[in-house]
């Protein structure tokens, strides 16, 4: 029997995708501990000692039968009929989840795009927003902690601190030497989706401890965690990260927190909860920031991190992005206190400048339209002279929430060869329809 189950081994590199199925369905059944042939999967297998281990041909085969696999579930999500709602879509979803969350997983990339793919659906959406994780603690895996599907803990901290802790690994080339297989870069995709739901904006928005195993201590918005990868190389991360700060902007009450620096603690009405602020602002500035050199009186206003870049920096080369970026900062002037805010840590010098290099159209209106907001009159009383802006508090009786027409929540990022359905609307940057959806969200 052995003999004839090793001569299926070959069919696992066939180029017929039917035989090499054909050949997997033979062999599996002959993979679980105990089973009398297991051994032909264990044969050329080495290690200990001086020797770096190395795998069977089979084993290799199999990976990359598995990594097929997941590559055509990936492409076959793009349709809606794949990820319309029934009985296997949440365990799609744990299983993904589960690939995610641990360090090891080498098909974690593809996870994060099927995970992109099927939360363009609400349905997969609300299952993820609701989706119990049990977490063993694990000091051994760079999270520390080893997830189990069940139900027991929230996924989305988790799923957080996997995509932060991916930011870098890129840098490694020997997959070897990775504490993390996967750059999750797709995961922003996947916070994108999410935020379009008032369930996920509340979520980001909301404090939640920075360790899921001590649930009661350093709490922090979810939001600060990501908003550093606005610069980021990859365009699917910086893409995906900034439509999930502009779906965020659409609570006008989370504005203070999205704008305050971390010295503050603030909380989202009508939650108490405080947790030090987000501070967006440096982050939605340096991606439209030039290397262009300020008037000492307009250099003073800038926030510190936007104070004498090098000749080197470069403004974001995605006019999407610039747009979605240009979009979040008018969301944020719907309220009379973020116009404030905006105005006097230097939005407008940046911007200024930035339009005076725009060559979109599209995007460049929108800068107007900034402007507008920024240098026009209030109707209201102004200030008091000396009033820290940053410790004013918001009135959320009588919030100015202006009615935006022009722009509504955003699902995913960027295009992918890989995954055709990973996109934040039109690459050219074209504004949608007014909808109900366009609107901003009263609280």
């Amino acid at each position: 029997m052995d003999a004839q189950l090793r001569e299926l081994i070959p069919f696992l590199r066939d180029r017929n995708v039917q035989v090499r199925a054909l050949a997997l369905e033979n062999l599996v059944p002959h993979t679980p501990k105990g089973s009398p042939h297991r051994n032909i999967f264990f044969a050329g297998l080495s290690g200990g000692g001086l020797q770096k281990p190395k795998e069977s041909d089979i084993v290799r085969d199999l990976k990359n039968v598995a990594h097929d696999a997941f590559r055509a579930l990936v492409n076959l999500s793009d349709s809606p009929l794949t990820i319309s709602p029934s009985p296997s879509l949440p365990s799609s979803l744990s299983s993904s989840h589960t690939s995610l969350c641990n360090p090891h997983a080498i098909l974690a990339d593809l996870a994060s795009m099927l995970l992109s793919n099927l939360t363009t659906s609400s349905a997969a959406c609300n299952i993820l927003l609701n989706l119990q994780i049990t977490i063993i603690p694990d000091k051994r895996l760079p999270n520390g902690v080893y997830t189990v599907d069940s139900r027991s803990a929230s996924s989305l901290p988790l799923l957080v601190d996997a995509f932060v802790q991916g930011a870098t690994i890129g840098d490694i080339k020997d997959l070897e030497k990775r504490k993390r297989k996967g750059e999750l870069h797709f995961l922003a995709n996947v916070f994108a989706n999410l935020t379009v739901s008032p369930i996920g904006r509340n979520y980001f928005l909301s404090p939640q401890p920075t360790n899921v195993l001590k649930p009661t201590e350093n709490l922090a918005y979810p939001l600060g965690k990501i908003i550093a990868f606005t610069e980021h190389r990859d365009h699917i991360r910086r893409g995906g990260v900034a439509s999930t700060i502009k779906n965020c902007a659409f609570l006008a009450t989370g504005h203070k927190a999205i704008l305050s620096p971390e010295s503050f603690q603030i909380s989202v009405p009508p939650k108490d909860t405080t947790a030090p602020g987000i501070d967006a602002l440096p982050y939605l500035l340096l991606p439209l920031a030039g290397p262009e050199e300020f008037e000492f009186e307009d250099q003073e206003k800038l926030l510190e991190p936007l104070q004498f870049l090098p000749p080197t920096k470069t403004r974001e080369s995605d006019p999407f992005i610039r747009l979605t970026l240009i979009e979040t900062l008018l969301l944020l002037c719907h309220t009379r206190w973020g116009r404030d805010y905006l105005r006097s840590h230097g939005v407008y010098e940046i911007i200024r400048v930035a339009h005076e290099h725009e060559q979109v159209d599209n995007v460049s209106e929108h800068i107007e339209r900034l402007v507008q907001l920024l240098k026009g009159d209030e109707p209201g009383q102004p200030l008091p002279e000396g009033e820290d802006i940053a410790t004013l508090e918001v009135d959320e009786e009588n919030l100015d929430v202006d009615r935006p027409v022009y722009f509504k929540p955003v699902t995913s990022a960027a295009g992918s060869a890989l995954a055709p359905r990973i996109q934040a609307g039109s690459q050219s940057g074209k504004v949608e329809d007014e909808d109900e959806d366009d609107r901003i969200e009263e609280v």
